[in-house]
């Protein structure tokens, strides 16, 4: 059977028009600046960053990289659980931009990763230390275990089975991908078996990653939360105003790609209006929620709280910092009145969503850096007196190459793969070959491979988590080593293992019944 799509790949995938090629061009020369920035850094050491210790020499310890890496985990929240809900919800309006949301996810999860080991002034050793000594008391711990290693994996997982049917689909046209998409597809033939089972496997992932995104985030929340000796940090706010600001900034670049690609790929027709409505209604919800976090903050640290806590939101409202503070709230509030406006008047303009989507993510980078900077260099509770951080040329390059390597990841997933579901006509379907001949069974041996691989998992990682850090009245509740080392590099792969058990449970091959 010969139909239209078998003809012609959907959606530009292996297309490399001149301007496609000119952005990656442009997008491999950014990355390979940073590149030689970060060799500059790794030859001389952080004394090339504006980065120096606290107090003593009047600097930041955590300066660009770390906003960043908040930004990028921030981004990568809102895309997969807009895909997660419009499983979940039925969200039909949004089903067009559900694999741009899970793409934008696993590509920000690894530009923070990229983020944290240029930070690292020593990434090898940090790396082997974190698997070697990491324990549970410390918000890191949670951090990569749950952001790095638990978020970016079952992102991956759903994403690989979500896109088995289109790869299948792409298949039966012959070229220099058919072997990636017979090789994504797995042999899937379409059948109403294998629907169904997809249908409940994608389900039951969505409703497991909500729970763990929004604990994922609270923990990265609470790394500047739980320092009581650093003013402008220590709020039970923390946890709840980084969710929501992970969705601002998420939806917002969302907005942004999906504009991106109805103009390149004209999509004028799956991408219309509604699409954007919906985004831009999420959007304004998002901005005045986080907006109430900003006032809240503003009237706590001012009239109920210490004079070091004062002296931080000083330094924001009126001092050196003031310029990005405004910028910050002033973005915030330009895009809730773009949003709420078009709400109100029931009259959207693409344009004007798409304009929100950049306010939204120019606040929410100077927002990561108001949160991360201010809070080092004054109120300081030692008498060290106020101190400075203005980033490098080294730091701004190394940004700016991550943001083109994912510029560059993305063009690139583009041209290879289907960056929307492909709807088959009325008449058209995957051809099943011998399997619409013989009828095909799920045998208990399918049910017990995932039972089998998720308890594996789980068993993995209860037994790396009880060996992490001795546990119980005898332990220092502070300073304590793993019992075994690597004990963390076994609590990760048991997470890994966990979220294995829904591939194994779509992919294990069907019993067949003899004719």
């Amino acid at each position: 059977m010969t139909t239209q799509i078998m003809r012609k790949l959907p959606y530009g995938v292996g297309e490399w028009g001149r301007g496609v090629r000119l952005v990656m061009s442009l997008a491999l020369v950014i990355v390979g600046v940073g590149l030689f920035a970060y060799s500059r850094q790794l030859i001389e050491g952080e004394i090339v960053t504006g980065m120096r210790d606290i107090g003593t020499m009047g600097g930041v310890a955590w300066g660009l990289y770390v906003a960043f890496v908040v930004y990028f985990v921030g981004v990568s929240f809102a895309g997969i659980t807009i895909a997660a809900l419009i499983r979940l919800l039925s969200l039909e309006r949004l089903r067009p931009v559900a694999r741009m949301a899970e793409v934008l996810t696993i590509i920000s999860l690894v530009l923070a990763a990229l983020a944290i080991i240029a930070d690292l002034g020593q990434p090898g050793r940090g790396i082997i230390n974190l698997l070697s000594y990491a324990r549970p008391q410390s918000p890191f711990f949670g951090t990569f275990t749950l952001v790095i290693s638990a978020y970016l994996f079952a992102s991956l997982v759903y994403l690989y089975l979500d896109g088995r049917r289109d790869a299948a689909i792409c298949a039966q046209r012959p070229g220099r991908l058919q072997r990636l998409f017979r090789l994504w597809a797995a042999g899937y033939a379409d059948t109403t078996e294998e629907r169904v089972r997809h249908y409940h496997t994608a389900w039951w992932l969505a409703l497991f990653i909500l729970p763990l995104l929004v604990i994922a985030h609270s923990t990265l929340g609470m790394v500047f939360g739980i320092h009581p000796g650093r003013p402008g940090w220590y709020s039970a706010l923390q946890a709840p105003s980084f969710v929501v600001l992970a969705g601002v900034s998420g939806v917002g670049l969302l907005i942004v790609i999906a504009a991106v690609l109805r103009k390149t790929l004209r999509l004028g027709q799956q991408l219309d209006i509604q699409v954007f409505r919906w985004l831009g209604n999420f959007l304004w919800v998002l901005t005045a929620a986080y907006l109430y976090f900003i006032v809240i903050d503003f009237l706590v640290a001012n009239y109920g709280g210490g004079s070091r806590e004062a002296a931080v939101f000083k330094e924001l409202v009126s001092g050196s910092y003031a310029w990005l503070f405004w910028l910050t709230v002033s973005s915030f509030v330009l895009c809730f009145i773009l949003m709420f406006g078009q709400f109100a008047t029931r009259h959207y303009s693409i344009s004007l969503v798409v304009i929100a989507g950049v306010l939204a993510n120019v606040a929410a980078i100077g927002k990561r850096d108001v949160i991360v900077v201010p809070s080092q260099t004054h109120g300081n509770l030692l008498p060290y007196p106020p101190g400075a951080y203005t980033p490098t040329w080294v730091e701004l390059a190394i940004i700016i190459g991550l943001f083109a390597l994912g510029i560059l990841l993305y063009v690139v997933f583009t041209k290879v793969f289907p960056i929307m579901e492909i709807h088959l006509g009325r008449n058209e379907a995957i051809p099943h070959g011998e399997d619409t001949r013989k009828r095909r069974k799920d045998g208990g041996m399918r049910k017990r491979m995932f039972i089998l691989t998720l308890m594996a998992g789980v068993v993995l990682a209860v037994i790396g988590f009880s060996l992490v850090a001795p546990l119980g009245p005898t332990a220092h509740p502070m300073y304590s080593e793993p019992r075994v080392r690597f004990a963390p590099l076994i609590f990760v792969a048991g997470i890994i293992t966990t979220f294995l058990s829904p591939v194994v449970y779509e992919l294990f091959p069907d019993k067949r019944e003899k004719n």
